[in-house]
């Protein structure tokens, strides 16, 4: 059992701990905290590296817990973040293969983030047929002794390389490593599982 954050389309980092371990247990009892991947994740668009952002109604007051985050849909986030997506994706190999998938996860409403953030990640995990089986945190524990990977939400922390694959902008700006899993989704297709299985051992 590994210790993780649900983030939104998470980095493909964390679907290698995905992969290596199945066995998942979500930290949902936590405070929450901004600038991190609980509600954002990067993609690779024309110009380069690419931010999309959802916005949230967050008080610090109280020591917010994630599971309560509400998302704030009084701006049309989904239809810009879908529009960057498309926009960066349309001419990757497997694009049209998943619109069909991923599109309507931008077309629903959602209240919490926590909610949104699990159904994304469950959609990625259809389209990769990957099987995980997971539970969610009952209590917070600052440390536990193995396999906490909740560092990963931290856009801060150390930069996770993963190793290279065909990306539709690579020619123009170089490998970009550890976006979000729906980059390697739209360029690798049914072998971003392969990717993900027979990736070298970086997590440990």
């Amino acid at each position: 059992m590994c210790l993780i954050y649900p983030a939104y389309f998470p980095n493909i980092s964390n679907y290698l701990v995905f992969v290596n371990h199945k066995n998942i247990c979500f930290e949902i009892q936590d405070s929450y905290q901004k600038q991190t991947f609980r509600n954002r994740c990067y993609i690779y668009a024309a110009n380069g590296k690419l931010g999309l952002h959802i916005p949230i109604n967050f008080t610090q007051h109280n020591r917010q817990m994630t599971k309560e985050v509400l998302i704030d849909n009084s701006v049309s986030w989904k239809k810009n973040h879908w529009k960057s997506i498309e926009s960066a994706y349309k001419t990757s190999p497997f694009f049209e293969f998943y619109e069909d998938d991923i599109k309507p996860l931008f077309e629903k409403y959602h209240k919490f983030l926590l909610d949104y953030n699990l159904e994304c990640i469950e959609k990625i995990n259809s389209c990769l047929e990957l099987n995980l089986n997971y539970k969610f945190t009952t209590e917070y524990e600052k440390k536990i002794n193995d396999n906490d990977f909740r560092f990963l939400v931290d856009k801060s922390k150390k930069k996770i390389e993963t190793s290279p694959y065909i990306q539709v902008f690579k020619i123009k700006y170089g490998y970009l490593s550890n976006l979000s899993i729906l980059d390697l989704l739209f360029n690798l297709g049914p072998e971003s599982t392969s990717y993900l299985i027979n990736h070298p051992k970086i997590l440990h």
